[in-house]
C-alpha cells in the first residue's frame, strides 16, 4: 500500500520560513517524480514544485520561484519543500504527490498518489 505522509506545516508570520517533509512508503521512490501542490480555501489546487530522482526540478514561477526550494533524499524516501519569506497568500493546505512517469509535470491529473495534506497558515 502506497502512503505519502506530509509533516511540518503550522502557523507562522509573514517573512518566516517553514520546511515541509513528505515520507513515502510502498513505492519505488526513486522511480517517481515527486511534487508539491497547494489548495487555498475556495481556490483550485495549484502546482508548487516538482523534482525528479536526479534532482532536476521545476517551480511555479509566478508564485514561488526564488522563495521555495524542493529537494529529495532518495535514501530516506523523503521529499522536502523549503519555504522562505512566506506571505499570507501562501496560506493553503500543501499536498505531496507522486507521479510514476519520468517527465516533470505541473498537471495534478498526472500524479498517481497523494498525501493527506498539511496546513500552512501565514499571518500578516
Amino acid at each position: 500500500q502506497v502512503q505519502l505522509v506530509e509533516s511540518g506545516g503550522g502557523l507562522v508570520q509573514a517573512g518566516d520560513s517553514l520546511t515541509l517533509s513528505c515520507a513515502g512508503s510502498g513505492l519505488p521512490f526513486n522511480n517517481y517524480v515527486m511534487g508539491w501542490f497547494r489548495q487555498a480555501p475556495g481556490k483550485e489546487r495549484e502546482f508548487v514544485a516538482a523534482i525528479r530522482w536526479t534532482g532536476r526540478s521545476t517551480y511555479n514561477s509566478d508564485s514561488v520561484k526564488g522563495r521555495f526550494t524542493i529537494s529529495r533524499v532518495n535514501a530516506k524516501n523523503t521529499v522536502y519543500l523549503q519555504m522562505n519569506n512566506l506571505k499570507p497568500e501562501d496560506t493553503a493546505i500543501y499536498y505531496c504527490a507522486a507521479d510514476a512517469t519520468t517527465t516533470l509535470t505541473t498537471r495534478s491529473q498526472e500524479y498517481d498518489y497523494w498525501g493527506q495534506g498539511t496546513q500552512v497558515t501565514v499571518s500578516s
